[in-house]
């Protein structure tokens, strides 16, 4: 069953084609989601990725999969390292980027919306989210677009394809270990 809520919420993490995601495990209990989550790291660590859960008041809530090579190649081009220098990140320090940023989350009375270049989302449309305030955006997909509506549009279809093809292999029996790609 959580290998199932992972493939569906992280699939093209899984693929390689994104360098993150975050999914809700909300109704689960601690130990469950930790025990999956230590599972999970020990048997994806072999591909690149990696699982963290995300904790309010001691318990697990959502769980963040990245691909801390993937997410340190993004981290380094331009724009998207300015974004983060922005608002407290040291570009350069990507676990101190992740401990800031699941601190956040808990710690700050304004939701770090920033979170989005932790997701891979394109700066222009994490920085218009956050000037916007959420508003006048030119597509909704995955995540408001600000900026190149038919590059979002390509990335929402990868996507959308990927997590069908992965969920329909799941359910043919592929282990998460056969659909997670190494990078």
């Amino acid at each position: 069953m959580f290998d199932e809520m992972v493939v569906r919420n992280c699939a093209p993490t899984l693929a390689g084609i994104k360098v993150g995601s975050l999914f809700n495990c909300i109704g689960h209990s601690t130990e469950y989601t930790l025990e999956h989550v230590r599972s999970l790291n020990v048997r994806l660590s072999p591909y690149g990725v990696r699982l963290i859960p995300v904790c309010a008041n001691n318990r697990p809530s959502l769980v963040y999969m990245y691909r801390p090579e993937k997410l340190k190649e993004y981290f380094r081009e331009e724009d998207v390292s300015e974004l983060l220098t922005e608002y407290g990140y040291d570009p350069e320090d990507l676990e101190g980027c992740v401990k800031a940023l699941i601190r956040k989350l808990f710690e700050s009375s304004e939701f770090p919306h920033e979170i989005g270049l932790f997701l891979g989302y394109p700066s222009e449309d994490v920085r218009g989210f956050i000037e916007n305030h959420a508003c006048d955006s030119k597509c909704i997909g995955c995540w408001k677009v600000y900026g190149d509506v038919d590059q979002a549009r390509k990335r929402f279809d990868l996507y959308n394809k990927c997590t069908s093809i992965y969920c329909r292999r799941l359910r043919e029996g592929s282990s998460i270990e056969k659909l997670t790609t190494a990078c």
